[in-house]
């Protein structure tokens, strides 16, 4: 796509992130944690029980978009950059053309003070589970006929799947290295395969 531009950049202010706790402590940003985690789960229960406190559709379904977008905003914009390291834009230059920059913390010897493994394990876990869990409700709500659900379900399919989309590729660089990463993954599995049945 001749609009889509991408740059891989060094995250910007990660020094003045880094906080001095003590080493106990496994979860550096608990608050970062906790919200991380907060909104994508409040809206995935209240979708599911929605129905059993309240009558009105309308009610539920601005309760859920709002929930979803508050999560959208927390994870792309606070949680990303302090919990991982990684954040992602949009932006479109003087020529109206649009750039997506994905970010992500150099490599150094505050990584290990900055990124915590349990806090790197809640985002990575929040962030795959709840997409895959809004693409079942979707499957659900089509092939129960629940139209009107359905709207709302292809917005947390699609917020979700947009922040798990954008730091999959803060981590694993540009749609070129992704690609790469493939190849040579599947030539080093066939390799591997190849140098078993040898030995056999």
């Amino acid at each position: 796509d001749s609009n889509d531009d991408t740059e891989d950049v060094s995250l910007f202010d990660a020094e003045e992130e880094t906080t001095h706790r003590p080493k106990k402590s496994k979860i550096r940003h608990p608050v970062a944690s906790f919200f991380h985690l907060f909104f994508r789960v409040s809206a995935i229960v209240v979708y599911l029980l929605c129905e059993l406190f309240s009558t009105s559709f309308i009610a539920c379904m601005v309760t859920i978009i709002l929930l979803l977008s508050c999560d959208f905003w927390a994870v792309k914009n606070v949680t990303g950059r302090l919990m991982v390291g990684l954040r992602w834009w949009n932006h479109i230059d003087e020529d109206g053309k649009s750039h997506w920059v994905f970010e992500s913390r150099k490599a150094s010897s505050q990584d290990s003070k900055t990124a915590s493994e349990a806090e790197s394990r809640i985002f990575w876990l929040g962030l795959i589970t709840c997409p895959v869990l809004w693409v079942i409700f979707a499957f659900s709500a089509l092939f129960s006929f629940r139209v009107k659900w359905l709207a709302v379900v292809i917005m947390g399919v699609v917020l979700q799947g947009a922040n798990l989309y954008g730091y999959i590729r803060c981590k694993v660089g540009s749609r070129k290295n992704l690609t790469s990463m493939a190849t040579s993954y599947l030539g080093k599995q066939f390799l591997r395969q190849n140098t078993e049945d040898d030995q056999t």
